[in-house]
C-alpha cells in the first residue's frame, strides 16, 4: 500500500473527529484573522508611510565670523559656542568642542557647507583682548588665519512652510556606535529575525521564571517600534497579539534600514512638561545640549540604556540609577567588541555630563522665523520644502538675539508697574548690509502669538523728524544745519474745520534757531515750519519710495502721526546707517541643497548711494542728539565712546515710546507701549532708549566714525546770516556743510563789534538749551 493511500485512509478515519474543529479554524481564519490582518496591514502601512524619513529643511543661524580686530568679548564667544552645540572639555580636540586658557580659546570646529562656500573642520586658537579678536591661528599648521567661520547653530526645522518640533535624522547621520550599541543591548538578532524573535522570547521566559520576576525582555526593536507608533502600555494578550502581528507585517513590507531609521527617530526617551522627547536626536539636545552626531561613547550608552525605562532611568531625577545603567551598557559595548576595555573603563569613569537644564528643540525665535518664512515662501513652494534635505542659512546673530531678548526683559523689569503693563518689540540689523540680526516681537521672546515687530502699526512720533531734515538737506543751496528755522507757534485749519495747534513738549518757543538744534532738542514747532517750507508732499513721496503705503498726507506727518512697525522703521533708518543705500532688510543669506550646492542666494549689490551728503549731515546731527540732545543718556554714559547716532520718539499722550540708533556696526530700533493703546507713561528716552542701552552694554560693536566724508567740511558759521565767520566771533558755531556751498571768504568780527557798540535790531537765534530727555 502506497504512502498516499495510507495517508488518505488515516484522513478518512479521523475526519469525523476533526471536522468541526477544522471548519471552526477555517471560519476564524477567513472570517476574522485574515480580514483583521488586512485591516491591521493597512493601518501599519498608512502610519508607517506617514512618517517623514526625508531629511527636513533645516534652518541655521549665520556662521560666526572670526577675524582679527573683529569686535568680540569672551562672554559673547562662549555664548555663541554654547548655542551652536559646542562642548567645553579639557583639550578642545574633538570636533564640536572647545577649551580656554585665560583669554586664549582652543576650538575644534566641525566645518559646514554654506552659500558662501563653507569651511573645513579644523582646530584653531583664538586670542581675545581689548573687546576684540587679537589673533587667530591654525593649530595644525601653526599659520595665522585672517578670517574663518564656525559652523552655525540650527535654529529651526521646516516641513513645508510649517515648523514642527521634531529632529528627524537619516540613518547615515547616526553615529555607528549608537546603531551597533542599540542592537547589542536591545536586539542582537535584529538583522535576522522576522519581527519577533522566538529564541529571545524563550530565553527571557526562562530567565524570568528562574528569577521569580521580570528581569529580561524578549521584544525586538520592531516590536518596540510598534508600541511607540500604535499601541498603549497595557499588558494583556490582545496587545501582545497585535504587537506580534504588526511587527511581522512591518518586517514583510520594509527593509531593516527603514525600520531602524524609524526606531531611531520615534523611540520615547523622556518628557518635558506636556511634550514628549522622541528620538535620539531630540534626546541628545534635551539631555546634553548638543547634536547627536557629536555624542561621546558614555553619552550614547546613557541614551541606549534609557530605552529600557526613560522615566525610571531619568538622569536628572535619578542620577545614581542612570549612572549604574549607563556603566552596565558600556560594559556590554566592551563585551560585544564595540569598545576596547580601555575605552570602556575611561567612559565609565566620567560623570553623566548633563546640560544644565532640559531644553527641547523648539521654535526658539518665532518673531525672526516669521520673517524667514515670508522670505523663502516667495521662492520655494511647500512641495519643495516638504521634500526636505535643504539647508537655509539665515542672518540671525545668536548673541545679538539673546542679548536683545535680555535687554527687553531687564528694562521692563526695571520699569516696575509701567514695564509690567507695557509690551515691547525690537529689530537689530547690520548697519551696513541690512542683514537682520535679531527680532523680538514680545516681552516674552518665545511668544508664538502677535509679532509686534512685524505686524504692529504704531505712531512713530519724533522718529519721523530725521527724515524731514534729510529731505530738506538734499537741497544744499537752500538748507544746511546752520540755517535758521522758526520755532514759533503754529495754528492751521484742518479739513474738518478744527484748528491744529501743536506745541513743543515743554510748551515753550525758541524763536529763530539753527536747523540742527531743532533736531537735537526735537522741537516740534521748528520741524513743522521747516517741513511746510520743504513741502509735505516731498516728504510723503520720500517715505513711499521705501514701499510704505497709506502715508498720512497732512502736516501731522511731520511729527510722526504715521503708524509703522519696528521693522518698517528699521528699513527707513537702514537708509541712513548704510550711507544712503536703500537696502532691503534680509533674513536669509542663501539655500543649499543636499549636495552642498547653493541653489538660491539672497544678496543686495549696493550702488553708489543717493543723497549721501544729506545722509551724512543727518547722521552727524543725530550724533549730536546722542551727545547732548534728547538721547544724551547714552552720550553721558560709558556708551558715549560709540559715537552713536540716534533719535528718540514719543507719540501723543505717551502711548508709544521709540528709539532708533546705530553704531559703526549695528542698527537697533525699539518700541514700547501698551497693546490697548492706553498711555504707557513712557517717553522715548525713559523706555525704549533704555533697552538700546542695555543691549549695547553687552553686545560688542564698533564705534560710529566721526569723519564727515569726502564732500563735506566743517565750517565756522554765523547762524544770523549763514556766512563763514571767525571762531572768535560772538555766536560763531561750527557746522558741517557741503563743500562749495558757502563762500570761502570769512566776514570776520569787525561789523559785529560795531553792532555791539551801537546796538542791533536783528533777531538773535536762540542759544542751544539744555536738552529735554522726555521725547
Amino acid at each position: 500500500m502506497s504512502f498516499l493511500s495510507r495517508l488518505s485512509a488515516i484522513a478518512r478515519a479521523i475526519w469525523p473527529w476533526v471536522r468541526i474543529p477544522f471548519w471552526v479554524f477555517m471560519g476564524l481564519l477567513f472570517g476574522f484573522v485574515l480580514p483583521y490582518t488586512v485591516i491591521l496591514n493597512k493601518r501599519v502601512q498608512d502610519r508607517f508611510n506617514d512618517l517623514v524619513f526625508a531629511v527636513p529643511t533645516r534652518v541655521y543661524a549665520r556662521p560666526l565670523p572670526l577675524a582679527a580686530d573683529e569686535a568680540m568679548s569672551p562672554s559673547m564667544l562662549e555664548l555663541e559656542l554654547t548655542f551652536a552645540g559646542y562642548t567645553r572639555d579639557e583639550r578642545g580636540e574633538v570636533a564640536g568642542s572647545w577649551t580656554k586658557n585665560g583669554s586664549t580659546y582652543f576650538i575644534a570646529s566641525r566645518g559646514y557647507a554654506g552659500p558662501d562656500g563653507g569651511e573645513l573642520p579644523r582646530r584653531i586658537r583664538v586670542v581675545l583682548g581689548k573687546g576684540q579678536v587679537l589673533s587667530i591661528k591654525d593649530i595644525a599648521s601653526g599659520k595665522p588665519i585672517d578670517t574663518t567661520h564656525l559652523d552655525p547653530a540650527r535654529i529651526a526645522t521646516l516641513y513645508g512652510s510649517a515648523q514642527e518640533e521634531r529632529r528627524i535624522v537619516r540613518l547615515a547621520d547616526v553615529p555607528p556606535l549608537l546603531l551597533s550599541g542599540l542592537q547589542a543591548v536591545e536586539d542582537r538578532d535584529f538583522k535576522h529575525h522576522f519581527g519577533i524573535d522566538i529564541g529571545a522570547i524563550l530565553r527571557a521566559t526562562f530567565a524570568n521564571l528562574r528569577a521569580g520576576h521580570t528581569v529580561q525582555g524578549g521584544s525586538t526593536l520592531t516590536q518596540q517600534l510598534v508600541r511607540n507608533l500604535f499601541l498603549d502600555r497595557d499588558q494583556n494578550y490582545t496587545r501582545k497579539f497585535n504587537e506580534a502581528l504588526m511587527s511581522v507585517l512591518i518586517e514583510a513590507h520594509y527593509d531593516k534600514g527603514r525600520i531602524l531609521e524609524a526606531y531611531v527617530n520615534e523611540v520615547f526617551l523622556g518628557q518635558q512638561g506636556s511634550q514628549a522627547v522622541h528620538g535620539f536626536a531630540a534626546a541628545s539636545e534635551f539631555y546634553f545640549g548638543r547634536r547627536m552626531e557629536d555624542l561621546r561613547p558614555q553619552e550614547i550608552a546613557l541614551l541606549v540604556g534609557m530605552v529600557k525605562g526613560p522615566s525610571y532611568y531619568d538622569p536628572r531625577r535619578y542620577p545614581d540609577r542612570a549612572l549604574s545603567r549607563r556603566n552596565l551598557v558600556l560594559q556590554q559595548f566592551v563585551d560585544t567588541g564595540l569598545l576596547t576595555a580601555e575605552q570602556g573603563k575611561a567612559a565609565q569613569a566620567t560623570q553623566l555630563g548633563l546640560a544644565g537644564a532640559g531644553q527641547l528643540p523648539h521654535n526658539r525665535f518665532p518673531a525672526f522665523m516669521q520673517l524667514v518664512r515670508a522670505q523663502i515662501t516667495s521662492d520655494f513652494d511647500d512641495e519643495t520644502l516638504s521634500a526636505g534635505n535643504l539647508s537655509i542659512f539665515t542672518t540671525l546673530d545668536p548673541a545679538a538675539q539673546l542679548y536683545t531678548e535680555q535687554a527687553v526683559a531687564d528694562t521692563a523689569k526695571a520699569l516696575g508697574k509701567r514695564g509690567d503693563a507695557a509690551q515691547a518689540a525690537g529689530v537689530v540689523t547690520d548697519a551696513h548690509t541690512g542683514s537682520v540680526l535679531a527680532i523680538v516681537g514680545s516681552k516674552d521672546p518665545g511668544d508664538q502669538g502677535y509679532n509686534r515687530a512685524i505686524d504692529a502699526r504704531r505712531s512713530i512720533g519724533s522718529l519721523m523728524k530725521p527724515f524731514v531734515y534729510l529731505v530738506a538737506l538734499t537741497d544744499p543751496s537752500r538748507w544746511n544745519l546752520s540755517t535758521l528755522i522758526d520755532d514759533s507757534p503754529v495754528a492751521m485749519r484742518q479739513p474738518d474745520g478744527t484748528m491744529w495747534t501743536p506745541q513743543n513738549d515743554e510748551h515753550d518757543v525758541h524763536g529763530m534757531v539753527p536747523m540742527v538744534d531743532g533736531l537735537i532738542h526735537s522741537w516740534n514747532l521748528a520741524t513743522i515750519h521747516m517741513g511746510l517750507e520743504v513741502g509735505v508732499p516731498r516728504i510723503k513721496a520720500f517715505l513711499e519710495s521705501f514701499g510704505l503705503q497709506d502715508v498720512n498726507p497732512g502736516p501731522s506727518l511731520l511729527l510722526g502721526a504715521q503708524g509703522m512697525s519696528p521693522l518698517q522703521v528699521a528699513q527707513l533708518y537702514q537708509y541712513i546707517s548704510a550711507d544712503g543705500h536703500a537696502l532691503p532688510l534680509l533674513a536669509v543669506n542663501g539655500v543649499v541643497n543636499a549636495d552642498g550646492r547653493t541653489i538660491k542666494r539672497y544678496e543686495v549689490k549696493g550702488g553708489d548711494g543717493e543723497y549721501q551728503d544729506a545722509v551724512r549731515l543727518t547722521t552727524w546731527a543725530m550724533q549730536q542728539v546722542v551727545r547732548s540732545g534728547t538721547a544724551a543718556a547714552i552720550g553721558n554714559s560709558n556708551l558715549g565712546i560709540l559715537n552713536a547716532a540716534g533719535k528718540t520718539g514719543t507719540s501723543n499722550d505717551q502711548r508709544d515710546s521709540w528709539f532708533a540708533g546705530f553704531t559703526g556696526e549695528h542698527l537697533a530700533v525699539f518700541w514700547m507701549g501698551r497693546d490697548d493703546n492706553k498711555p504707557s507713561g513712557l517717553y522715548g528716552a525713559t523706555g525704549s532708549l533704555r533697552i538700546w542701552q542695555n543691549l549695547f552694554r553687552k553686545l560688542p560693536t564698533r564705534p560710529l566714525s566721526t569723519a564727515l566724508g569726502p564732500n563735506l567740511e566743517m565750517a565756522w558759521i554765523n547762524p544770523q546770516d549763514g556766512k563763514r565767520t571767525d571762531p572768535s566771533c560772538q555766536g560763531a558755531r561750527q557746522f558741517p556743510v557741503v563743500v562749495g556751498t558757502l563762500a570761502s571768504e570769512s566776514e570776520g568780527c569787525f561789523w559785529q563789534h560795531v553792532e555791539n557798540i551801537f546796538g542791533s535790531g536783528k533777531d538773535e537765534p536762540a542759544p542751544a538749551s539744555t536738552a529735554s530727555v522726555r521725547d
